[in-house]
C-alpha cells in the first residue's frame, strides 16, 4: 500500500505563552497513503499543520522529508519542498481564471519575459483532464460552485508536483456528487504515491478514504490506528477522553400548535411556490443537496432576501416581513451556516458578541447595565459549557465548537419562538456536536420550534420529528419520522422515485 515515509514529524513541540498546544506529536506518512488526523476542534490539528506549512515554527521537533531533516521557515520554502495545504477557507481571485488562480505566484515566462497564458491553460487543461474532471482552464473562478473552486485547489496542488498534499475539512462545502469526485482524485493521487493528510470531523469519510487515522486530543498524539480494523466508537472515546452515551439527543416531548405557517413562498431568483410548517415542541429537518436552495429559503423567511410573492404566518396571523429586525421583533431568528462571516464580529470580544442581539436590554441612551450584560453571559457560559479564559476574550480566538455556542447565545438571550438553525454542526467536533444536539433537544423540549438545516442525513434521522426535502428550489418530499431512511431522502434530494 505504502512506500517508505514520504514525511516524518517528529516529537512536535509548540506552545503559545504558557499555553502548551502541541507537546510531542509524531505523525507520518507514506507515498500512496492517505492518513486522516481527527480530534476535537482545540486538539492541536491546525496547529500542527502550520508547522509543516511554515506559518509556526516548532519550539522544539523534527521534520523529515524522504529521510532528510528540513528546516520549514515559510509557506515558500514548504511549497519548494513538495508540501502543499489545501485550507478549508478558499482563497482565489474570483475574477481571474483556473489557470491563472493555479499559476498563482509561479507564472511561467515567455522568451520576451510576458506571462505565457497559453501555457498556463494547456499545463492546467492536461493535469484537469489527468484528473478526469469536467472543467475549461479558461472558466473564470468566480463562476464556480464553492465546491468546484475545492477542486481547483486540488488541480493547483497536481500542477505544483506536491508530494505531500493536506487537506482540511475538504467535503465541507461539497455535494455528495462532488464528494464522489473528490475521493477519485485521491485515489488517482495515491496511485502517483503522493502522500495525504486528511482533516474531517465526519467519521464516515474517514473510513471510505483513509488508511490510518491519528488522534489528537489536547495537543498530545492518543492514537495512531489502522482504518481498516478502528471501532468509531473507541475513536471517539480517545478523541474526547470519556464515552458519549447519548451522541445524538432525541426526547420525547409534546408537539403542539402550529408555529410557522409558510404558503406559496416565492423568491424572483431562488426558489418557487414553497408551502411548510412547524410546530412548537418540534424539530423539522430541512434536507437536500448543495444548490438545493434551503439557505435561501431561510434567509428570505428572516427578510434577509426579499420576496416575491407568498405568505407568512406566526401563530396562525399573517406577517410581513421585509428585513431581519421585523423577524427578530417577532420572535424568529436564523443562526447562519457561515457563523464566522456572518454570525460573529470575531474580532471583538465575547461580551460583546453575545449581547448584539438584546442590546437594548442593557443600553439605555447612554447608561450600559454592565451588571445584567455580564449576568447573562456567565448564565450562557455555564449552561452551554463554552470554554473561555474571560468574557473578554476575542471571539476568533475560540474553537469552532465554541464559537458556535456563543452564536446560539446570542440569538436565544432574546427568548425566540422559532429557531432556524443552518447547518449548525459544520466543521465541529464530535465532543461540541453531542453538546450542540443536547442544546437543540433542550430548546424544542422547552416548547421552541426549530428549524434544522443540515446536509448530513444522520443528524436529519436522529435529531428531526418530520423532515422537508429540496431539491433545485422545490420541496419534492416531506417524510415523516417513521419513514426517515437515506435512501428515501436521497431519492427526493435528487427528484427520482426509488428503485
Amino acid at each position: 500500500m505504502s512506500e517508505a515515509k514520504l514525511l516524518e514529524m517528529e516529537n512536535i513541540t509548540k506552545s503559545f505563552a504558557s499555553n502548551v498546544v502541541l507537546n510531542g506529536v509524531n505523525l507520518s506518512v507514506g507515498g500512496g497513503e492517505v492518513v486522516a488526523i481527527l480530534g476535537e476542534n482545540g486538539a492541536g490539528k491546525s496547529t500542527l499543520i502550520k508547522i509543516l506549512g511554515g506559518i509556526y515554527r516548532a519550539d522544539s521537533g523534527e521534520i523529515r522529508i524522504n529521510g532528510e531533516t528540513k528546516h520549514i521557515t515559510s509557506s515558500a520554502v514548504a511549497g519548494e519542498n513538495g508540501i502543499r495545504i489545501i485550507h478549508q477557507e478558499i482563497i482565489m481571485v474570483p475574477a481571474r481564471t483556473i489557470a491563472a488562480n493555479v499559476f498563482l505566484g509561479r507564472e511561467p515566462k515567455d522568451r520576451f519575459g510576458m506571462v505565457d497564458a497559453k501555457r498556463m491553460e494547456r499545463e492546467t487543461q492536461k493535469v484537469i483532464d489527468d484528473l478526469h474532471l469536467n472543467l475549461r482552464a479558461d472558466s473564470l473562478v468566480g463562476d464556480l460552485s464553492i465546491g468546484m473552486q475545492q477542486l481547483v485547489e486540488i488541480i493547483k496542488a497536481v500542477s505544483a508536483e506536491a508530494r505531500v498534499v493536506v487537506m482540511d475539512e475538504p467535503t465541507s462545502s461539497l455535494s455528495q456528487g462532488e464528494v464522489e469526485t473528490l475521493f477519485g482524485i485521491i485515489r488517482l493521487l495515491q496511485e502517483k504515491k503522493v502522500g495525504i493528510i486528511y482533516i474531517s470531523h465526519r467519521l464516515e469519510e474517514l473510513f471510505t478514504i483513509t488508511d490510518r487515522i491519528v488522534v489528537l486530543r489536547d495537543g498530545k498524539m492518543v492514537g495512531d490506528v489502522q482504518t481498516k480494523g478502528a471501532d468509531k466508537d473507541e475513536l471517539i472515546r480517545m478523541m474526547v477522553g470519556r464515552e458519549l452515551t447519548s451522541y445524538y439527543t432525541k426526547s420525547r416531548r409534546e408537539i403542539r400548535s402550529v408555529s410557522l405557517e409558510v404558503k406559496n413562498l416565492k423568491h424572483a431568483e431562488y426558489f418557487n411556490d414553497i408551502s411548510f410548517t412547524a410546530r412548537y415542541g418540534e424539530i423539522v429537518g430541512f434536507a437536500g443537496l448543495v444548490g438545493a436552495r434551503r439557505t435561501e429559503l431561510m434567509k428570505t423567511i428572516f427578510g434577509a432576501l426579499q420576496r416575491a410573492g407568498g405568505e407568512i404566518f406566526l401563530d396562525g396571523k399573517p406577517v410581513n416581513i421585509r428585513k431581519p429586525k421585523d423577524a427578530i421583533d417577532l420572535g424568529i431568528v436564523y443562526v447562519s451556516e457561515d457563523r464566522r462571516g456572518e454570525g460573529l464580529i470575531l474580532k471583538n470580544d465575547v461580551e460583546f458578541n453575545m449581547g448584539l442581539v438584546c442590546l437594548s436590554d442593557f443600553v439605555k441612551g447612554i447608561s450600559v447595565n454592565f451588571k445584567a450584560w455580564d449576568t447573562m453571559v456567565e448564565d450562557y457560559r455555564q449552561k452551554f459549557r463554552i470554554r473561555l479564559t474571560s468574557s473578554r476574550q476575542l471571539t476568533g480566538n475560540l474553537s469552532g465548537g465554541n464559537q458556535q455556542k456563543v452564536v446560539l447565545s446570542k440569538w436565544l438571550a432574546k427568548k425566540p419562538k422559532v429557531i432556524i438553525l443552518d447547518e449548525p454542526t459544520r466543521g465541529i467536533d464530535v465532543g461540541s456536536k453531542a453538546e450542540i444536539y443536547a442544546i437543540i433537544d433542550e430548546l424544542a423540549s422547552g416548547g421552541a420550534s426549530i428549524i434544522m438545516v443540515s446536509s448530513e442525513l444522520p443528524e436529519i434521522i436522529n435529531m428531526c420529528n418530520r423532515c422537508y426535502v429540496m431539491c433545485e428550489g422545490r420541496i419534492t418530499g416531506e417524510l415523516g419520522e417513521e419513514e426517515f431512511t437515506q435512501e428515501a431522502m436521497m431519492a427526493c434530494a435528487t427528484n427520482r422515485e426509488e428503485s
